[in-house]
């Protein structure tokens, strides 16, 4: 996957960088038993009360039906990898041999007409979901487990992967895409390969507008604000703003939010590296 620019023929193209998208298959449309119907929140909750500021807007869309389990034994073909508004992976549509289709996140790699299979005893080859007890050291996984049965949750984003680190006991060592090394249920399972779409973090909008197509309102800066809106404002000309924090004062850049007396805290080896 690579970037492409775009010649400057108006000021939303001079500075555009998109994905070049040629991996996915053309002239396919979503499985529509697939899709679900997704309603624009505005960043407000259930009360109507916005909990979540510059929501709003945006292209209507409908959420793909991803399974994170992968909890269905056989082999499946790969009918088209296609693209997913709802996150920065591409997903890829399985049909399976009794006719069931569904979606998973769509490895580096994994093209139309592959084959992928889960279960006990399979090939560690690039979408195959098996067992952490049964995963080679050293391999690349995507879509981990923290527990079993209950769906990946881990590296699950564009170009993010674990690695296999070793095993302990009924453990897996895995190192997270943060740098952190923790212990997981051998019993989990995990899917080989990394992340599809490596290239997104590369993406540049190009215009304002692009970002108004995708939910996102325009943010006003801290420092500009009044000293009653935010603790960062305030000052005559342009102040710094003084320590990074919240809205509500919390500090930023570097406070310690995770609770001392977690329980799984005992099961990490390491801590991320810092920046």
């Amino acid at each position: 996957m690579a970037v492409k620019k775009f010649n400057p023929i108006s000021p939303g193209s001079r500075f555009r960088v998109a994905i070049d998208r040629s991996d996915l298959t053309k002239g396919v449309s979503p499985e529509r038993s697939l899709l679900a119907p997704m309603k624009s929140t505005g960043g407000r909750n259930s009360d109507g009360r916005r909990t979540m500021r510059n929501r709003g807007g945006g292209h209507k869309r409908r959420y793909r039906i991803i399974d994170f389990k992968r909890d269905k034994e056989g082999v499946a073909t790969v009918d088209s990898i296609q693209y997913d508004p709802n996150r920065s992976a591409f997903i890829a549509l399985l049909n399976y041999a009794d006719g069931e289709k569904t979606y998973i996140i769509a490895p580096k790699g994994l093209k139309a007409g592959d084959q992928v299979e889960s279960g006990k005893g399979v090939a560690p080859e690039t979408g195959n979901c098996m067992y952490l007890s049964e995963v080679p050291l050293g391999a690349f996984i995507h879509n981990i487990e923290l527990r079993p049965g209950g769906g990946g949750t881990l590296a699950r984003s564009a170009g993010n992967s674990g690695q296999l680190m070793g095993r302990e006991d009924r453990y897996a060592v895995v190192k997270m895409p943060s740098g952190e090394v923790r212990r997981i249920l051998a019993t989990c399972r995990a899917t080989i390969g990394i992340v599809g779409n490596s290239d997104h973090n590369l993406e540049i909008m190009g215009k304002a507008g692009r970002n108004r197509w995708k939910g996102w309102r325009p943010r006003t800066r801290p420092v500009v604000m009044n000293p009653v809106d935010h603790p960062m404002g305030g000052g005559e000309g342009r102040a710094s703003g003084g320590h990074p924090r919240s809205r509500k004062g919390i500090p930023s850049k570097g406070l310690k939010t995770r609770s001392r007396t977690k329980a799984s805290n005992a099961l990490i080896v390491s801590r991320k590296k810092k920046s």
